[in-house]
């Protein structure tokens, strides 16, 4: 067995101690219990028994399932002893600095709230007005609340992942001092937001929200019944900057690039580019930048045609984000996303390729098609278990109007910036770029009138997930069986 394959299942064997823990809660006297116990095992398979490879192999497998199952309690640990726990349900007067951009939602704002001397956050849900920027030092007063855990959805983990250990609604607020934060990232959110006034003001309604969403992922402008078309159709990761959506991005704008003459090279690191700019742009946002991972690491092995290996080297690269985060594997859905999503396009694309022959090669449609479908199929079994809905006109929805994002998104990135340097300019060029949007709008609207555009389903047990997945694996594992999947069986 090469080093990268034993890498590759101590890796596997870490994220499953990771998995373990994040199961069920237990008391810290089980959990040494446990975790000795099996570490013991783990140790006694190596000492005893070193001249076997495979009990060697699988001791070693069980320490580092041990060391996942640590790491996890570690990071739960940290919450539970964190020292805004002792201020829950106090009237508190907090001093910090609000160190993202607030989010504008439709009835209030939130804002990410860093407290000085603790290394811990708040989320602070305010009105709109008054207005308060990244950087913005505040001096804050009102009750401090415990996140809540809601049956079927821990809040309260989801919020600590980002570091995030106490919520305050509609506090007192004094304005301290302005610029506070990292210059750069100031900068950026400044140039995104003179995008904003830019396209706005260039751009008609709905439109110009639409645009607003698919560049920033910011769809606080697009109305409740135009979320509820967007959830009906399975085309609402469009309007967010999640991991589904950066990845799916990615294959299609390396594709793109290649259609527009780019030789295959350019295309590659154009792409990482691009990319790489874009998720500075929205204000790298931690979610954005384990998807761009995820995706650039995807392009890197396609480039050298090495997907199988690519497979491990994305392992690998979640293991060293779940080091840094545990957390992320069960209360993240967007890092969930934009794993399976990369599989999908490494495992399922080809097969999927050559089994739409039918459909022509002319403008990269069947490659389009099969990548966009894959990616999909390996994520559709998660977002019924997260969101209690099939949208069975997902996947067709999707394909009419993916091909499209990159040629969208570019093009509306250069009228925005257009719109600022040389305002006519950028006049002329929305003319193109309107007419996509309402063809991606009327297509969204077309299919979200379709009665049966939506299924719900309730309640539905983790073992349905697993389930689903084991027989999408064996399916992929059949269908793949002449190159081998060598995911699992190399």
């Amino acid at each position: 067995m090469t080093s990268s394959k034993i890498l590759f299942y101590f890796c596997l064997s870490f994220i499953g101690g990771i998995f373990l823990n994040s199961t069920g809660r237990i008391s810290f006297s089980s959990f040494l219990l446990y975790f000795f116990g099996v570490l013991i095992l783990g140790i006694f398979f190596i000492v005893f028994f070193r001249y076997s490879r495979g009990l060697v192999f699988l001791g070693f497998c069980i320490l580092f399932l041990m060391v996942g199952f640590w790491r996890h309690r570690m990071a739960q640990q940290k919450i539970e002893n964190g020292e805004l726990r002792n201020y829950w349900g106090q009237d508190v007067i907090l001093l910090g600095v609000v160190d993202e951009e607030p989010e504008r939602k439709e009835k209030i704002t939130q804002m990410k709230f860093q407290i000085e001397n603790l290394n811990e956050r708040i989320l602070i849900s305010k009105w709109h007005y008054p207005e308060y920027e990244y950087g913005d030092r505040l001096k804050i007063r009102g009750k401090l609340e415990e996140p809540q855990i809601f049956e079927g959805f821990n809040y309260q983990n989801y919020l600590a992942k980002e570091g995030i250990f106490g919520v305050m609604l509609q506090p007192e607020i004094e304005l301290i001092e302005k610029s506070q934060g990292n210059f750069l990232k100031k900068f950026l959110i400044s140039f995104k937001n003179k995008l904003n006034e830019s396209l706005n003001k260039n751009m008609p309604f709905p439109q110009a929200p639409f645009l607003e969403a698919l560049l920033f992922g910011e769809e606080g402008n697009i109305s409740q019944a135009w979320k509820e078309k967007l959830n009906k159709t399975g085309t609402r990761h469009i309007a967010a900057v999640s991991g589904m959506n950066i990845t799916i991005f990615t294959f299609l704008l390396s594709d793109f690039l290649l259609f527009l003459g780019f030789w295959r090279r350019q295309a590659f690191y154009s792409s990482i580019v691009l990319i790489s700019l874009y998720i500075l742009m929205i204000g790298a946002p931690a979610s954005a930048v384990r998807a761009g991972i995820m995706a650039g690491l995807f392009l890197i092995a396609q480039h050298f045609g090495r997907l199988a290996v690519g497979s491990r080297t994305i392992v690998l690269a979640a293991t060293i984000m779940l080091v840094l985060n545990p957390l992320l594997l069960i209360s993240d859905i967007g890092f969930q996303l934009s794993f399976l999503a990369v599989m999908g396009l490494i495992y399922f694309q080809p097969i999927l390729f050559d089994f739409f022959k039918k459909i022509p090669s002319s403008f990269q449609l069947r490659y389009n098609f099969s990548g966009t479908l894959s990616a999909q199929i390996f994520t559709f079994p998660l977002l019924i278990y997260n969101f209690g809905q099939i949208s069975p006109i997902s996947p067709l929805t999707n394909i009419f109007i993916l091909p499209l994002l990159p040629f969208i998104t570019i093009s509306g990135f250069i009228f925005a910036v257009l719109g600022i340097v040389w305002e006519r300019a950028g006049q002329i060029l929305a003319w193109p770029v309107h007419l996509l949007l309402t063809y991606l709008i009327k297509t969204i609207d077309l299919f979200s009138e379709i009665s049966w555009a939506t299924l719900t389903l309730k309640n539905i047990h983790w073992i349905w997930l697993t389930l689903a997945y084991l027989i999408l694996t064996f399916i992929t594992w059949r269908l793949n069986e002449k190159q081998k999947l060598k995911f699992l069986n190399y």
